[in-house]
C-alpha cells in the first residue's frame, strides 16, 4: 500500500479523493453533496491510500490553521477496506506530514460513532458534542 498526497484540486488523486468521500458520506451516510464539497478545498492537502493493486481505498485531508494547529477533517475509507487498519495508516501519515512542516497540534471533528477510533491514535476530546450534517460529533485532538 501507498499514501499519496496533494494540494492540487485538478489531479487524479484528488478526484479519487471525492470519488471515496462521495461514497462514504453521500451515498452511505446521506450527507448533502453541497455539504462534503466546501470551500477549503483548495487549502487543503489531500491524501489517498492505494493498494498495491493501485486502487484508492481511503483518505484524508489536512486543513493549515493558525498557531501551529492542522484540521483533519473528510477521514474515509470504503466499506470493503474497512477494519484491515487503513484508517490509522492514513492517519498517521497525515500527522508526520504537518510534524514535518512544523506543526504541533491536530483538531478534528469526530463522529461519535469514530470516537473510541480517534482515542486509540492518542486523541482527546474536548469541548461540547455537537450536531453535522444530522450527525452526532466530538471535538478531538492530539498534541504532535
Amino acid at each position: 500500500m501507498k499514501v499519496v498526497q496533494t494540494k492540487d484540486t485538478m489531479s487524479s488523486i484528488y478526484l479519487d479523493a471525492v470519488r471515496i468521500r462521495n461514497q462514504v458520506f453521500v451515498v452511505e451516510q446521506g450527507v448533502p453533496l453541497s455539504r462534503e464539497i466546501d470551500k477549503d478545498e483548495a487549502h487543503c492537502i489531500h491524501f489517498v491510500l492505494y493498494s498495491d493493486q493501485k486502487e484508492p481505498q481511503g483518505t484524508v485531508r489536512l486543513l493549515p490553521l493558525k498557531n501551529g494547529k492542522m484540521k483533519l477533517q473528510r477521514m474515509a475509507v470504503l466499506s470493503e477496506y474497512r477494519h484491515k487498519g487503513l484508517g490509522k495508516v492514513l492517519i498517521e501519515e497525515a500527522e508526520n506530514f504537518a510534524r514535518r512542516q512544523g506543526y504541533n497540534t491536530i483538531l478534528l471533528g469526530a463522529q461519535v460513532t469514530a470516537e473510541a477510533f480517534y482515542e486509540k491514535l492518542g486523541y482527546e476530546v474536548y469541548g461540547e458534542p455537537f450536531e453535522d450534517a444530522g450527525m452526532a460529533h466530538v471535538h478531538m485532538q492530539k498534541r504532535l
